[in-house]
């Protein structure tokens, strides 16, 4: 899949009650082009990208003791607007059938002009929302919801991975093989395991399902979103989502951050294990990169809030400690059973609370 591929996928229309098209024009707009390089040292930063993918693969497979096809496309290298047109074509993939389904429902008419505002409104929010996370994401494994399984495809995001090595003033060679480690674990997870893959477009989708109210539900917690927006503020707080959410659904919120907080905590791991065999400088790269995390400025720290993402980086914490004590346990190739299928999956306490899984899963 070539970046034009990538480009028609986010732009093809679908029956949307989102303006998909605004969300990639407002995206485009407001995004910063980032930091300034010479035509030399692009061209160094996407080469060595492309190499740092390539030789991260086999490390990382072999220590998570995972097999993956052996003809998987090279991670693609990409600026930030392209980063923010794969995510326009995935979010479209997962939600558009959700979408059709709520706006189909005979509860859930609504004049014609109010959809193409609401699409226009809503467009333009996810637009700035990726606007914001374009600058900020070094790397992805996009899974592609809407298409078939061979066009996921591992993104490297060049111009905030220069930003950051820079910023850190760390080894941009060694950085770039670094971050590639991490994003690299992502592909073999999914690839190793194909099932995975439909399983987290369909759970996910199942929720937003879920989350998606009638008209009268949602004027009354348009009501409650007013009186409890200074509690989504508060330090700690989860977030505007838990202001929409019955306990049921918030139940249903948790088991796929719980599958979240495996992947990542999983590809943190794995990176942690293979890092200090092939990255030389990888204790001064962790050590800069924590910190600059702690570091973060007042507008960063808002967003996640009121995103609730300030709360899920503790629970993407609590996915390394899992995989390490389960690991500990009952070793790799026991912690492997994870990946069996759907039922071998960590329920929410299970990752609080390692041993659960274990004795469930092994006995």
């Amino acid at each position: 899949m070539t970046e034009q591929d990538i480009t028609r996928r986010a732009s093809a229309p679908a029956p949307s009650f989102v303006d998909w098209g605004l969300a990639r024009s407002t995206a485009r707009r407001l995004t910063p082009s980032g930091p300034k390089v010479s035509v030399a040292e692009a061209e160094q930063a996407v080469t060595e990208l492309r190499l740092a993918s390539a030789r991260a693969h086999a490390p990382v497979a072999e220590t998570a003791r995972l097999e993956t096809p052996a003809d998987l496309p090279p991670a693609l290298v990409v600026d930030r607007p392209t980063w923010s047109e794969v995510n326009i074509g995935s979010f479209s993939g997962l939600m558009d059938p959700v979408v059709t389904r709520i706006v189909e429902r005979p509860d859930h008419t609504m004049p014609a002009p109010v959809k193409k505002v609401g699409g226009a409104l809503t467009g333009v929010e996810v637009g700035s929302l990726l606007s914001f996370l374009s600058t900020k994401v070094l790397g992805q494994y996009d899974i592609a919801p809407g298409g078939p399984a061979d066009g996921a495809r591992l993104l490297l995001v060049a111009p905030n991975i220069v930003e950051t090595e820079r910023a850190m003033s760390v080894n941009p060679t060694d950085f770039r093989l670094w971050v590639c480690l991490h994003e690299e674990t992502h592909r073999v997870q999914f690839t190793a395991n194909p099932w995975l893959r439909e399983y987290v477009v369909t759970r996910s989708r199942t929720l937003l399902d879920e989350l998606a109210p009638d008209l009268d539900t949602l004027r009354e917690r348009l009501g409650t979103l007013v009186r409890g927006i200074p509690e989504a503020f508060r330090e700690g707080g989860s977030g505007l989502v838990t202001l929409f959410t019955t306990p049921e659904q918030r139940r249903r919120l948790d088991e796929v951050t719980a599958i979240m907080s495996l992947l990542e905590g999983h590809a943190d791991v794995v990176m942690d294990e293979v890092g200090p065999r092939i990255v030389p400088s990888v204790e001064t790269i962790r050590a800069r990169f924590e910190k600059r995390r702690d570091g973060l400025g007042p507008a960063d720290i808002l967003l996640r809030r009121v995103l609730g993402l300030e709360a899920k980086m503790a629970q993407y914490r609590d996915g390394a400690k899992f995989v390490r004590a389960v690991i500990d346990r009952v070793g790799v190739d026991g912690f492997n059973a994870v990946w069996t299928s759907p039922q071998t999956l960590p329920a929410p306490e299970e990752i609080a609370d390692p041993q659960l899984w274990v004795a469930r899963v092994h006995g």
